[in-house]
């Protein structure tokens, strides 16, 4: 190796040990300055960097605190700089949004909006947060059909490093669904399955529904309906391969394609228990099971059959219950055979129950309606029991009661109850004519949750050629804090009856209400009445018995009554039965004295889809305590409602001279009613009904022989009619012949009732 080779590896062998030497000399940071801060302390800033005075300089540290005060999202724009022995971070704070505002918003409401965007006043603005609410906003409007809208924040700078952000929104044309296509379905046409999905095509008439505009979340609804409708008709096999959308060309509406497997139909074979629970007794669960061999498999079905063995074997003390059906099918005979699994199930418990989305309703409101409170065993029957009490309420468009593991302990569950609110309050004015009352106009007011206590006030005022009428209500749903529904009421109505009776009536007063749960299904209730009853107005040349009939008298009675009620819905049944009877005693002062007793009840039968038989029959009696006549006022009549075909008060006994309608002691009548669809889309709101009346009266209690028209025979009629939920209120005419009458009768073919509020 020749001298400068040497003198070329020395060096280097220098200069790598010097190396060292020199890092171990870097400059130590003796400072660090923060400028351009106005409300963030300095302090602050100076915890979010990964260097520190006294440590030595390190770009790599460096770089890491200016990436971490940028992601702190406090700062528009942060430089870090070294001079000498010193550190200088220069900061731009981002403003404080002063003000929170949306232009341009029809169809979604600000409340809404405020809700969805993360963004808050007195709240650090960012660039990144504000593109992230303009895609929730975006996201918002597309989940109503409009695609075409556009957001655009907008910046007002104000002083002190403050801002008002304003999201101007174009809302833009509503993307509709043109048309919705079917692809291999064989056994229902495509009309048949548009009415079992949600959404729908485009029409002229569906002014007041968003189901035609596109929803991807409505879309993957569609499909678990196009599921449950072939899984309820026999079609075990079925799936749905795709659901597509695909934007017109003119980018101002869908084509929806479903692409769907029919698969075969099948029918129940075999269906059977196996229990795993030690003294439950499989026998006495068997009638539960009852799909019949040969009947077309019904998954609806399954799922029924599914909870009734889970609250039959709940019922009898078994609280922990897993119910598991293990089909198996017979491609070659399709038949398929069912066994219910009914195992014990893992013991969990009720750590604790959560109630989002009630703004205005008190918790206390929904938590007295769940069947299960906090350390009670878990138990899916209480808690369908418990989403059908919220749901009964009408509170809320929407109320889902559901459960989640608990974080607590494995053997814990939390159960969630998610409700979305509706409007209680309502302020109407009506007009509306009635075949019974004529014209009628009407002012009310009504609160049915108050000041979100559940408590339902309600005033009414009603004027019409034929009847006026005033009542003020009060209920307390929880009297005491206990299942005590409490009340009272004030009215005061008219009623011109000379065409039925020749005479005016006019009566005043109030009642007190008490009602309570016995069980589940069984309530009773006690009412005290206290009214004038007047009779006036009598015409010259009226019945002697409406005559003996002028002037006042004082009604104070108490009356009980008792409703066992398992219908599947108390608003729209369509299965399920209620009985009612009712007991009022007059006598506690006034000048009134009689027992009255009525009982009545309704059965509901689903013959087919959205077909429903209704069965009915009500009958009453009132007897005199004193042996005087019972006041006309109190008397039974038939006709309008309870027996159509005839005219309200047009069955009854009658005075042979005058045709005067005078009442009678007894009664009973009922009705056989198909209700049904009359294959017009949904939007329409309008239903048909097949139905015959029957009914009958007893004599009148002062009535002599040869003096008055009556007869204990039974009047039938039979009709049709129609019903509309119209944009102006119910509309409801019904056309009905009576087939059995008596001569002295009065015959009313068309009974028609129409109201509106605006």
């Amino acid at each position: 190796m020749g001298f400068v080779g040497r003198t070329a590896l020395v060096a280097g062998i220098i200069a790598s040990a010097a190396l060292p030497a020199m890092a171990q000399q870097a400059p130590r940071i003796r400072q660090i300055i923060v400028q351009g801060t106005q409300r963030i302390e300095i302090e602050t800033v100076k915890s979010y960097m990964a260097i520190a005075e006294g440590d030595p300089y390190d770009s790599e540290r460096v770089d890491r605190s200016l990436k971490t005060l940028y992601n702190t999202g406090l700062f528009a724009d942060v430089t870090i700089r070294q001079e000498g022995d010193t550190l200088v971070v220069r900061v731009v704070e981002n403003p404080i949004i002063n003000r929170l505002a949306f232009e341009g918003n029809k169809r979604i409401k600000e409340d809404q909006l405020k809700s969805e965007v993360q963004l808050r006043p007195r709240t650090v603005y960012s660039r990144t947060k504000v593109l992230a609410d303009v895609k929730r906003i975006l996201d918002l409007y597309r989940r109503q059909g409009r695609f075409a809208a556009t957001v655009d924040p907008k910046i007002i700078q104000l002083e002190q490093n403050r801002v008002d952000l304003v999201f101007e929104i174009n809302e833009g044309p509503p993307a509709y669904v043109k048309r919705i296509n079917f692809v291999g379905n064989h056994f229902y046409d495509e009309g048949k399955l548009r009415e079992t999905i949600r959404t729908k095509e485009e029409r002229w008439y569906r002014f007041l529904s968003s189901d035609d505009t596109y929803d991807p979340d409505r879309l993957t609804y569609d499909r678990e309906l196009l599921r449950r409708f072939y899984l309820k008709h026999g079609f075990a096999d079925f799936r749905v391969t795709s659901a597509v959308a695909e934007l017109t060309p003119d980018r101002e509406g869908f084509f929806i394609t479903f692409t769907i497997d029919e698969g075969k139909r099948y029918k129940f074979g075999t269906s059977d228990i196996k229990a795993q629970l030690k003294d439950l007794k499989v026998d006495e669960l068997r009638p539960l099971l009852v799909s019949k061999p040969g009947d077309w498999y019904n998954g609806d079905q399954v799922e029924k059959i599914v909870q009734n063995l889970t609250d039959a074997a709940g019922s009898r003390g078994f609280a922990f219950v897993d119910v598991r059906p293990e089909v198996k099918r017979n491609p070659e005979k399709r038949t398929v055979d069912i066994v219910y699994n009914i195992k014990e199930g893992p013991r969990v418990y009720v750590d604790r129950i959560d109630i989002t989305g009630n703004s205005r309703t008190l918790d206390k409101v929904i938590r007295r309606e769940m069947a299960l409170v906090e350390g009670d065993a878990f138990n899916t029957a209480k808690i369908r029991l418990s989403q059908q009490r919220i749901r009964d309420l009408d509170f809320f468009e929407k109320a889902n009661v559901t459960n989640v593991p608990s974080e607590s302990a494995p053997d814990r569950t939390t159960v969630k109850v998610d409700v979305t609110e509706k409007s209680t309050g309502d302020l109407s004015f009506g007009v509306g004519w009635s075949s019974v009352v004529g014209p009628l106009a009407q002012v009310s007011m009504q609160e049915r949750n108050l000041l979100g206590t559940a408590q339902n006030v309600r005033a009414t005022v009603a004027f019409g050629t034929l009847e006026q009428d005033l009542s003020l209500s009060y209920t307390q749903p929880y009297l005491f804090d206990r299942r005590l529904v409490g009340g009272v009421d004030l009215f005061s109505t008219k009623r011109d009856l000379q065409y039925e009776a020749g005479y005016n009536y006019e009566t005043n007063g109030g009642a007190l209400r008490l009602g309570y749960q016995l069980s589940d299904n069984l309530s009773q209730g006690w009412k005290y009445t206290l009214k004038e009853d007047k009779v006036d107005g009598v015409l010259p040349g009226s019945s002697l018995y409406i005559v003996d009939q002028e002037g006042i008298a004082i009604l104070s009675s108490v009356e009980h009554d008792m409703a066992y009620d398992r219908r599947d819905s108390k608003v729209d049944p369509t299965e399920g039965y209620v009985v009612h009877m009712s007991n009022e005693y007059a006598g506690l002062g006034g000048n009134e004295y009689f027992v009255r007793n009525n009982l009545g009840g309704n059965q509901y039968f689903p013959v087919a889809e959205q077909v429903v038989l209704m069965l009915s029959a009500n009958g009453g009696y009132i007897y005199s305590l004193n042996g005087d006549p019972v006041r006309i006022t109190e008397r039974y009549f038939l006709g309008g409602d309870t027996l159509r075909g005839f005219y309200d008060m047009g069955v009854a006994p009658r005075d042979d001279a005058t045709q005067d309608a005078i009442g009678g002691i007894w009664q009973y009548y009922g009705t056989a009613q198909l209700q049904f669809p009359l294959g017009l889309p949904e939007e329409y709101g309008v239903g048909g009904r097949l139905f015959s009346d029957f009914g009958a009266i007893g004599p009148t209690p002062d009535s002599s022989q040869g003096l008055v028209d009556q007869s204990l025979a039974p009047r039938v009629s039979i009709g049709t009619g129609i019903s509309w939920k119209s944009p102006m209120g119910p509309i409801a005419i019904d056309v009905a012949y009576p087939i059995i009458r008596q001569p002295f009768d009065k015959i009313e073919i068309l009974h028609f009732n129409m109201g509106t509020r605006f």
